[in-house]
């Protein structure tokens, strides 16, 4: 799917990785996930040459460091990338620190979220736990806490509570999470709610140009035009 838009990024265009790219990432000192290698290897390449890529880390993968920024030359944003496109204020996140925790397992990652991605923490589990054994210790408490991909509904509809009272309180155009890993794609008077699903599980993605952004599957080596939602209301209260 990346190498049919290649053209496009490297004539000006911008991938945007929203978070949740690797099931569990933990980044050692001299070590990295071995998970994607081929994956890491065109990110290089597009920004070897002179692409820009933007990589959003999820809850799944915030223990990022220095080797995608510093050695693969992707932009590593924790939190929101904002930017201006077409005449467009985007406000893109992965999701996870926005909206009301419904689920258990939102719930628990808005609890521990500070905590986990406190820099003193993040050097204290690497400096304790071996590679294998942090790894296993992660994959472990992500199965026991997490939805195991499938699309969480009460993140979906937080998430879309949340987008409404971003448009309708700030500048923004249009707000993109991730996160609850179902595609939206929905306007409001204020602006547009933009999700681009769940790629490993049902393959979907979502591209923004001049025409505005539009919702994608690829199937069969194509991509698949998938129609837009309702329109949300104006306010939180859906």
């Amino acid at each position: 799917m990346l190498r049919a838009h290649e053209r496009e990024i490297l004539d000006g265009g911008t991938l945007v990785l929203l978070g949740d790219v690797y099931d569990q990432y933990i980044e050692y000192r001299h070590l990295v996930p071995k998970s994607g290698p081929r994956l890491v290897g065109l990110l290089a390449e597009w920004a070897d040459a002179g692409a820009e890529v933007v990589y959003v880390v999820g809850n799944r993968d915030p223990w990022h460091e220095t080797f995608f920024a510093d050695d693969i030359g992707v932009t590593l944003v924790r939190g929101a990338w904002e930017s201006r496109r077409d005449g467009r204020a985007l406000y893109i996140a992965h999701g996870d620190g926005h909206g009301r925790p419904a689920s258990l397992a939102d719930r628990l990652s808005h609890r521990l979220r500070p905590l986990l991605r406190a820099p003193f923490i993040t050097r204290l589990y690497r400096m304790g736990l071996p590679g294998d054994t942090g790894f296993g210790l992660a994959r472990q408490f992500a199965r026991r806490f997490g939805t195991d991909g499938e699309p969480d509904p009460a993140a979906h509809r937080a998430l879309a509570e949340a987008a409404c009272e971003r448009l309708e309180g700030t500048d923004a155009d249009l707000v993109a999470f991730g996160h609850s890993h179902r595609e939206a794609l929905q306007t409001t008077p204020h602006g547009t709610y933009l999700n681009p699903g769940y790629w490993f599980g049902a393959r979907t993605f979502a591209r923004i140009d001049a025409d505005g952004p539009a919702l994608y599957r690829w199937r069969s080596g194509a991509a698949e035009p998938l129609p837009a939602a309702r329109p949300l209301a104006a306010t939180s209260s859906l």
